[in-house]
């Protein structure tokens, strides 16, 4: 099997071209290549394949599939999904500038920063939040309300944690603290991701405001664990942070892998994501 390793600001992760290959139980798969000590290394795998006939006649020339280290599939990956465009444009799978590609969400277009053949950075239109607490999924029975309309308090070990919940086609919860760096998140963000009010997981993000226009934020990734970087987080974050007026529709956010900028768009509703995305190396992968 022919691979990729590519990474959006750190968020890395194996990339098969499944125009020309077949993959059998990616889920599989996605567990043995995204090992660090005996396989490839990376946050999961996607595959980078032919949209469906629904994404074909929705305009989609590409269709991503995103699996976490731990073999579950995902809806989105929003550095992944610069990352595979970069892959299709550079392949010569899609030409297209913008490009549309199909997901778990839905198919969401991306324009493309091309120098010399080669894309170096993508935004990403990555569609309209979901609030509504079932549809996140997050289970009303079990987020007690707390000091905001958006603002729900989540007890583990009998200790609240105050979070803001949003879809990006995957659930996000956004937790402010005084200072990031201080969360035991190999601790807590395990306990979170699979508390009992979320029926589908939990991405989880501590966040630090520094201004209204900058904030700081590290992740626990359903399925994955701590990642450098994930981009439908910080997409939520951005709506997070308007929605309880901590920050403004446009932010410069600070991940550990790099930085992304986020704009909650007024005028059609939706969140745009900028990004660089980077192919690290290429190779066989010859275990079964």
């Amino acid at each position: 099997m022919q691979f990729v390793k590519m990474h959006g600001i750190g968020n890395d992760y194996v990339y098969v071209d499944a125009f020309h290959q077949q993959i059998a139980a990616p889920e599989k798969l996605a567990v043995k290549v995204a090992d660090r000590h005996f396989g490839i290394g990376g946050d999961g795998l996607i595959l980078v394949a032919p949209p469906t006939d629904a994404g074909h006649n929705a305009g989609a020339t590409v269709r991503m599939r995103m699996f976490n280290a731990d073999g579950s599939e995902s809806e989105m990956c929003g550095n992944g999904i610069r990352c595979v465009a970069k892959f299709a444009y550079d392949r010569n799978l899609s030409r297209s500038n913008p490009m549309k590609i199909e997901t778990g969400r839905g198919v969401l277009t991306l324009e493309l920063a091309v120098s010399e053949s080669r894309v170096q950075a993508a935004t990403v239109n990555m569609g309209t939040p979901i609030l509504d607490l079932p549809s996140i999924p997050v289970d009303p029975a079990r987020a007690e309300p707390a000091n905001h309309a958006h603002v729900y308090s989540i007890s583990v070990e009998g200790r609240p944690y105050l979070g803001v919940f949003v879809s990006m086609g995957n659930p996000h919860m956004t937790i402010y603290v005084d200072d990031v760096q201080a969360i035991d998140l190999a601790t807590i963000g395990p306990k979170l991701e699979h508390h009992k009010a979320f029926p589908r997981r939990m991405n989880v993000h501590f966040v630090q405001v520094h201004s209204t226009g900058e904030v700081t934020m590290r992740t626990w990734e359903r399925g994955s664990g701590i990642t450098l970087a994930c981009g439908t987080g910080a997409s939520a974050v951005c709506v997070a942070g308007v929605l309880v007026g901590k920050t403004q529709r446009k932010i410069l956010a600070h991940l550990p892998g790099g930085d992304l900028t986020l704009e909650w768009r007024e005028a059609d509703g939706n969140v745009y994501m900028s990004g660089t995305a980077t192919e690290v190396f290429s190779g066989e992968w010859l275990s079964n």
